[in-house]
């Protein structure tokens, strides 16, 4: 990697209740993908397909049995139509590029595990603090340290960062004036918190 390459991901933050994800595979990448994604957005609509699925699944479905469906069956590329993103999490590179290459065919967006180069999107690190959710991503380049960056934010944020967001918010709809002269009300509000 070239010393000045540069980041270009564009950040987004999903309203996955409104989205359709599924999850190909029932193993232990499947389980860490679901758990940091329910984390995360525990109302996330997901289905995980696999021959055999993990008991571990199976447990986090039973909490979450509104938005969730498990198909104890081989992945076929005809459900694709019924999904808006696809996680391929088997332990099979094989299986996984075959995933890949049905979700491309599909025009399904795709995040194959450990394989940057077979994902449309990558599921970086997270931080919460209430409304304040903090992506952080290395390009694919070391998930170790976007977890390392993770665990430091989630030390020194503190935790009534919510109430100062509410507080905010609040200020910000009784303003009065044009767009422009409330964002800059509000720049000059906020320059205390990072002095």
């Amino acid at each position: 990697m070239e010393m000045n390459e540069q980041n270009t991901l564009y950040p987004v933050f999903l309203k996955m209740n409104k989205l359709r994800l599924l999850i190909v595979g029932g193993g232990s990448v499947a389980i860490e993908k679901l758990h940091f994604l329910l984390k995360s957005s525990p109302d996330a609509h997901v289905t995980v397909v696999a021959p055999e699925i993990d008991n571990t699944i199976i447990e986090i479905f039973a909490r979450h049995t509104y938005h969730v469906n498990i198909i104890h069956e081989k992945f076929d590329p005809v459900v694709l139509p019924h999904f808006d993103l696809v996680i391929a999490a088997t332990n099979h590179r094989d299986i996984n590029r075959e995933i890949y290459k049905a979700c491309k065919a599909a025009g399904v967006l795709i995040n194959v595990a450990d394989t940057p180069d077979l994902c449309d999107f990558y599921m970086g690190s997270i931080v919460t603090r209430g409304n304040l959710k903090i992506a952080i991503s290395t390009n694919g380049q070391s998930p170790t340290f976007a977890k390392r960056f993770r665990q430091l934010l989630e030390d020194i944020l503190p935790e009534e960062v919510d109430g100062l967001l509410t507080n905010l918010r609040t200020l910000r709809d009784r303003l009065q004036g044009n767009f422009s002269e409330k964002v800059t009300y509000l720049n000059e509000v906020t320059k205390s918190l990072i002095s």
